[in-house]
This record gives C-alpha cells, sequence and structure tokens, in this order.
C-alpha cells in the first residue's frame, strides 16, 4: 500500500467519528444523565430520601462538614469546567458549543473512573469570575476538573484554585497530557537504554500542554538544563528580547526561560532539535509541521512524541525513516497513543478513595509511573509503551498509587490500606461499566440502529 493511500485512508478514517457524532448526538440528545443510586419501593420512601427524614443527615452535617463525605454524594461528584475558550482544536467557540466535549469528559469519568461527573460551562471569561465560581461551588463536589479554558489564564487560575481550594482541582489540558507523556518517556527511555537524568528533550509548543509537561518531566528526573522549549518566536532562553512582555504576562514561559535551556541556545525548532535524544511536540496540527531532516538531526535512537490532534506534526512512518526509533502520537489508529483518558479517571478515583485535600505533582508522577508499569508488564516493545483505554485493570491500580501518595503526603482524609482501596475502585469501576451494559441490554439506551 502507497503512503499516498494510507494518507487519503486515514484522512477519511478522521471524518467517520464526525459523521457518527451528527447522527447519534441528536438521536440520544447528549450523553449522559442522571439516575437514583437509592432503592424507592414505593412513595413511602421518599419520607427516609426527603422531608422529613432527610433533615436528620443535614443536622449531621452542619456539625460537622466532612460527614458530606459520607451522608451524600459529595465524595463521588467531579465538577467538569469551562469556558468554552479553547475548545479541542476548534478554539474559543462559547460555552454552550463547549458542552458536547464536557459532557463527553463526564462520560469517559463514569465509565472509565466509576466517577459522577457533570459538566457545567460558565458564561465568563473572566480569571477572577471563573475562581470565583469555582470557589464558591466547592460545597458541592468532591474535585474540580477544569477543561479547554485559553491560555495564559488557565494557568493561573489552576495556580490560584490549587493553593485557595480545599478539594483536588486538576487541569487536564495540562496535568492530563503531561502525565501520560511522563509515562510513556519512562518506557521509550527504558527500549533506548538512555537514563532520564542525561537526556536532552525538545519541547516544540509552549501552551498549556507543554508547559505542564516541562514541570512534570523534570519532577520525573529530567535535568531542567537539558531541556529547549520553542514558542511561536522560537527558541525560549533568558535573553529573549520580549522578556519584558514574558515578565508582565507569560510567567509560567518566563520561568522557562530561566530554568532551562542551561547552554543558552537560540534559533527555532530546527535548533532546539540537533543532538535532542527526546522530542514531544504539542503544538498545530501537521503534517509537515515537524519536518524530517529536523529529526534526522537528532540523536541515535531518537523519541518522537508528536501529540497534535486530529494531524500529527509529522506522520509516525515519516519520523522513523528520519531515524527516529520510537515514536508516539495523539491518535488511536497509530501506535503509542498519548490520551488523557488513560490519566484522568484513574487520578480523580484514587484521590476521591482517599478524600484528597488536592492533587500534588508527586501524584501524578506516581500515577504515570504505574501506567508505565501496566504497560511493561505486559511486554513494552517500541511499539507500545502505553497501555490501551481498554486495559481496564489501568485505572485501579493508579488509584491506589495515586491514593497512596496523597496519604504520604499527608493530603489526604482517609487512611485506608492499599488492598482495600484497590478492591473499592475495582468495585466501583466495575459497577460502572455493568450499569451500562445493563442499560443497554434492557434498551433503556436504545440502539438507534434497530
Amino acid at each position: 500500500m502507497s503512503k499516498e493511500v494510507t494518507v487519503e485512508q486515514l484522512l477519511a478514517k478522521a471524518e467517520e467519528p464526525s459523521k457518527d457524532a451528527m447522527r447519534l448526538h441528536p438521536f440520544y440528545k447528549g450523553k449522559i444523565m442522571v439516575l437514583p443510586k437509592c432503592r424507592i419501593r414505593d412513595f413511602n420512601d421518599f419520607a427516609i430520601w426527603y422531608t422529613p427524614g432527610v433533615a436528620s443527615p443535614c443536622k449531621e452535617i452542619h456539625k460537622d462538614i466532612d460527614k458530606a463525605y459520607e451522608l451524600t454524594n459529595k465524595g463521588n461528584f467531579v465538577a467538569v469546567i469551562s469556558d468554552g475558550t479553547r475548545v479541542l482544536g476548534l478554539g474559543d467557540i462559547g460555552p454552550e458549543a463547549g458542552l458536547p466535549v464536557m459532557e463527553g469528559k463526564s462520560l469517559l469519568y463514569k465509565y472509565l473512573g466509576g466517577v459522577d461527573a457533570f459538566p457545567l460551562m460558565l458564561d465568563t471569561k473572566d480569571t477572577k469570575e471563573i475562581i470565583q465560581t469555582v470557589k464558591i461551588l466547592q460545597p458541592t463536589f468532591g474535585g474540580v476538573n477544569l477543561e479547554d479554558i485559553s491560555h495564559p489564564k488557565c494557568f493561573e487560575i489552576l495556580d490560584t484554585l490549587r493553593e485557595e481550594c480545599r478539594i483536588p482541582i486538576w487541569h487536564d489540558d495540562q496535568q492530563g497530557t503531561a502525565l501520560v507523556t511522563v509515562a510513556g518517556l519512562i518506557n521509550a527511555l527504558k527500549i533506548v537504554k538512555k537514563d532520564i537524568k542525561d537526556v536532552k528533550v525538545a519541547l516544540i509548543g509552549a501552551g498549556a500542554a507543554n508547559i505542564a509537561i516541562a514541570r512534570l518531566i523534570i519532577s520525573a528526573g529530567v535535568t531542567a538544563g537539558n531541556i529547549i522549549q520553542v514558542d511561536s518566536k522560537g527558541i525560549l532562553h533568558k535573553d529573549r528580547e520580549d522578556r519584558e512582555t514574558l515578565k508582565e504576562k507569560y510567567k509560567e514561559k518566563w520561568y522557562i526561560c530561566q530554568t532551562t535551556n542551561a547552554k543558552g541556545i537560540t534559533g527555532d525548532i530546527p535548533d532546539a532539535m540537533k543532538d535532542a535524544d527526546v522530542l514531544i511536540s504539542a503544538s498545530k496540527p501537521g503534517p509537515g509541521v515537524i519536518k524530517k531532516e529536523w529529526v534526522e538531526s537528532m540523536a541515535d535512537d531518537a523519541i518522537v512524541f508528536a501529540e497534535a490532534n486530529p494531524i500529527p506534526e509529522i506522520w509516525p512512518w515519516e519520523a522513523k525513516e528520519a531515524g527516529a526509533r520510537i515514536v508516539a502520537t495523539g491518535r488511536s489508529d497509530f501506535p503509542n497513543q498519548v490520551n488523557n483518558s488513560l490519566g484522568f479517571p484513574g487520578i480523580f478515583r484514587g484521590t476521591l478513595d482517599v478524600r484528597a485535600k488536592k492533587i500534588t505533582d508527586e501524584m501524578c508522577i506516581e500515577a504515570a509511573k504505574e501506567l508505565a508499569k501496566v504497560a511493561e508488564d505486559k511486554g513494552i516493545t517500541e511499539d507500545y509503551i502505553v497501555p490501551n483505554m481498554d486495559q481496564w485493570e489501568v485505572f485501579p491500580r493508579e488509584a491506589v498509587k495515586v491514593g497512596t501518595k496523597a496519604i504520604q503526603q499527608g493530603v489526604a482524609r482517609l487512611d485506608l490500606p492499599e488492598e482495600e482501596r484497590y478492591k473499592m475502585a475495582e468495585q466501583t469501576i466495575k459497577n460502572a461499566r455493568e450499569e451500562v451494559q445493563m442499560l443497554m441490554k434492557e434498551q433503556f439506551i436504545i440502539d438507534p440502529d434497530k
């Protein structure tokens, strides 16, 4: 099969989900709903679940607000919050137009992690209003997933809320992508037999994902001075002409300028990639954003993460022809998919199970290590460095390691043994999946093709 035919087939295949989406979204009118979790034998039971019986748990929570975790579903509620300013690759399309994405995220939370997640679209773009809104929602939710919020404000929102909230705050565009990338990097380096502290890493793009990736790979052991990061104006370094603007408006980029690129390399993407052991690109869709000759200039046994969707910055076979030994993308139809969905369900399952107050970088690293270990247990190869979504044991295993680290760091409200937490996570996720299958079997979820 020629590469030209392969590309055409890939592009045609990439359009199929969009066609199905426009057929099935109006059929189901969305993707999630609310169902009772308590028994309702007859109408007398409402005296237990509502007035007058409900007054008793209310009074208990009034005496101790942490009782909300025991007497309500707070401990399994997660809000998926967005202002619709950076939805997928569509940009600022507004909160209503972003709702299908947040519904989809909530669906993944439930099916993969057994988490009851709700989409909440905010009709504001103001940073302070978003921060205040999240803060006043805390009594209802056990955690918050920020999603598709434009940068640089997404950094301030996350950092402020992580510091000031009493429940865990997570930004999946930053932390989720970073977590799975770190997991893939851990295993890729094992295959090429390179030490993480010695490798030179080129990061192409300086948006939410790659800023977080830089922070997390440093936490995982990459030497900060060995990182060369590139934005739309070139390599980040402390003598950039726009340094005053960076200091004032883009403090995260300025931090990268000060802490990475120890040799003060200047230039653009080709200069960053020369002799690099690892390329991690989270920039604009390709192909052609990353050129073959730039990959050819990388070190032997190069590792390439081309994570743009729907088309990676360079086709995998082009990167391989140019000398890359391992290639990962964001697509499910290529090997080594860097998929956020491998991270956030397990992260939040583990966080909620110990009622953690926050999600630390160390908790993310533990999740990444366990994600890598799941793949290693199966047998890593150049085409298999991270698990697939259908390996559902990923999620309870991640959950346990995340919870353990939360306990060790003193941010957990509950201290339960690992074995007990594994059984709890496994059963919760198993129940969520079986509930969906039961609803389909009984035709409460209707098959549109019948």
